[in-house]
């Protein structure tokens, strides 16, 4: 006769085994929409100034029909650098507001844990320090940049409708201001620009932010840019040389040497993409590297450090 003890046991292990990867994947999941919740400024940053951005545009609007007569005379590029002022001014305004939130997100995510002693809860549950990390690292190299383009998509669609209505009113052709505008061909070199800018060539600066955001007890601002800046400060003394900081302001341009777009607009239709040397470019490789080592470090001391 089968018992009740004996019965329970036979239910759970003949139960499937859940796999470690999918297992992984959960956890990772739960950590990123953990970030989520407590960083609310995460999307509330980028919508606020979209928000912003559309009151602004009232005003653009009212003078939009003196703008279209006037740039009729200019030549095709200029009337629709012209036209595609505000738009650029709107999509620049959204990204940087995105970067800006990556690097005190960034700055403070493992610090503001220790500081408010939440990792004692968050140590409890079963996710490993490798998880939590990549997880925060998620979000300034991709949740912040896919919230950005999603903002800056909906924002200067909302700007072309009611500029379309404005466009109709005034007795210009709807489909001229289109065919001009070539708003949605933008998007294109948006997305190219954020990854390959904002995602891959800037993952060493969010993850030596991560790293110093786990290794310091206080002020971490102040020791994310003290060694850099006495590392220029001693090279300039002690040999005369601005190597390191050539570097910085390198690594700081976004890239745009590599890409070979260093004199494009990214927002420019006939921009030339050029993702091959790009992606030939041993700066890249070399910042992905360090990136991933400074996740390992951040990790580890994650592991070890207690709350402040």
């Amino acid at each position: 006769m089968t018992t009740p003890s004996t019965a329970a046991s036979e239910s759970f292990e003949s139960r499937p085994a859940v796999p470690a990867a999918a297992q992984a994947t959960h956890s990772l999941y739960w950590s990123v929409r953990r970030e989520f919740y407590e960083y609310r400024s995460i999307y509330l940053a980028p919508m606020a100034i979209g928000g912003v951005v559309l009151l602004g545009f009232v005003w653009v609007l009212a003078l939009l029909p003196h703008t279209l007569r006037t740039s009729m005379a200019m030549e095709p590029m200029a009337h629709r650098h012209a036209l595609a002022k505000p738009f650029d001014m709107a999509a620049a305004l959204i990204m940087m507001a995105a970067f800006i939130v990556s690097l005190f997100y960034s700055l403070d995510c493992l610090y503001g844990e220790r500081r408010d002693r939440s990792i004692l809860f968050w140590k409890s549950l079963p996710v490993s320090d490798f998880t939590t990390v990549l997880a925060k690292a998620s979000i300034p190299l991709l949740a912040l940049n896919v919230i950005s383009f999603a903002v800056t998509l909906i924002v200067e669609t909302i700007m072309l409708l009611l500029s379309s209505v404005v466009v109709a009113a005034s007795g210009f052709s709807v489909g001229e201001y289109w065919s001009r505008l070539q708003l949605y061909q933008t998007m294109w070199g948006l997305a190219y620009h954020l990854v390959t800018a904002h995602i891959l060539w800037y993952a060493p600066l969010y993850c030596w932010l991560l790293l110093i955001s786990a290794w310091s007890r206080r002020t971490p601002f102040l020791w994310a840019v003290l060694p850099p800046f006495a590392v220029v400060i001693f090279e300039k003394i002690a040999f005369h040389t601005s190597y390191f900081l050539n570097f910085l302001n390198y690594r700081f341009t976004g890239g745009q040497e590599a890409t070979g777009n260093a004199n494009a607009n990214m927002l420019d239709p006939d921009m030339h993409m050029t993702p091959g040397p790009f992606l030939l470019t041993p700066g890249l490789w070399l910042g992905l590297l360090f990136a991933a080592l400074f996740l390992y470090v951040a990790a580890r001391l994650r592991r070890q450090r207690a709350p402040l």
